[in-house]
């Protein structure tokens, strides 16, 4: 077997945690013969229920987890890590101002950005998933100066993953039948999940979804809105956030970073503008991205309409918006 790879998942004691946790175990993320050693880090007052977890990792008798290290500190759980993942944040509670949620995360994400730049690797692939992800990302990467930017990247598979089910449903294909769905922009209601330029296999024969739909009042108005708005509805008939989604597209955004993506297909990840598409530089902006050798490279050359262009446009200008709120905090 190869040395292990050392993974750590924050957030550990929580809901997603819990369904990813066995995933990158099992093999999921990293590969079916890949050894895993687990760094899982929370808060002190949930000290207890990370022991908890502890003891059903090893319950699970799972052969490729070589070793679990709960902490409550930043700098055990980030010791030469080669991957982590960032799900534990504070969570939006009722009454709450967007600006007090990303004051309260600002501070996480800004020491967890210090801690890694202090003892990962430099090579250390980062997703961050907890919210408002891409903004927290942001300043995880702007407090860790010596890792890449390009290392740095946040969850929309989520948002990609909810798009693709709902497509597939339309059409009464599988999941696997449509490919190539776009995740414009921030993780939040602004978000554009753009299907121009998706596929679908239909009776044995792949044809563009907009061919494949015959709706384009559907998919302009309600597609765009059901997927925006899922969280909320899930939150709205579980009573709690999106948990075992949020786990399997987080075990996805790694898996395809680790391995790359297939052929001419690609996936949303949120990762650095460099102005591609006219979107601002330095925001964390979800493109379309292809993988290879665990390098992520964004998709050129797709033709935008002026309905894109709208919507490509309102979810950057959020991002600019949060973007100089946690500077302001940042400089405070």
């Amino acid at each position: 077997m190869s040395e292990p790879v050392k993974v750590c998942v924050t957030g550990a004691a929580g809901q997603i945690a819990y369904s990813l946790l066995y995933s990158i175990a099992k093999g999921d993320v990293f590969g079916s013969d890949q050894p895993i050693i687990l760094t899982l880090l929370d808060i002190a007052p949930m000290e207890g229920v990370l022991n908890g977890v502890v003891m059903e990792l090893m319950d699970c008798a799972m052969p490729l987890l070589k070793e679990v290290i709960p902490t409550c500190d930043e700098k055990v759980a980030f010791k030469d890590i080669d991957a982590a993942f960032l799900v534990g944040a504070m969570p939006r509670r009722e009454g709450m101002e967007r600006k007090d949620l990303l004051a309260a995360n600002i501070k996480i994400f800004k020491s967890q950005g210090g801690a890694l730049d202090t003892v990962a690797k430099k090579t250390v692939k980062v997703v961050v998933v907890g919210n408002p992800a891409n903004t927290n990302a942001l300043i995880c990467s702007k407090y860790a100066p010596s890792i890449p930017k390009e290392n740095f990247s946040c969850l929309t598979r989520l948002d990609q993953n909810r798009a693709q089910a709902q497509i597939a449903a339309r059409l009464g294909i599988p999941n696997s039948a449509v490919s190539n769905v776009i995740i414009w922009g921030n993780h939040s209601s602004t978000q554009f999940p753009d299907v121009r330029h998706a596929k679908a296999i239909v009776n044995g024969k792949t044809v563009p979804v907009p061919e494949a739909v015959k709706d384009d009042n559907y998919l302009k108005n309600e597609f765009l809105t059901t997927v925006q708005k899922r969280g909320g509805e899930v939150i709205k008939a579980r009573k709690l956030s999106s948990a075992m989604s949020a786990a399997k597209a987080t075990a996805d955004h790694m898996r395809d970073w680790w391995f790359g993506t297939q052929g001419d297909n690609w996936v949303s990840m949120g990762v650095f503008s460099t102005g591609a598409y006219g979107i601002p530089e330095g925001i964390m902006y979800s493109y379309p991205v292809r993988i290879a050798n665990k390098q992520w490279k964004i998709v050129e050359g797709l033709e935008i309409n002026d309905f894109a262009r709208e919507k490509m446009d309102l979810t950057a200008k959020e991002l600019c918006e949060e973007r100089a709120m946690a500077e302001e905090i940042c400089n405070q």
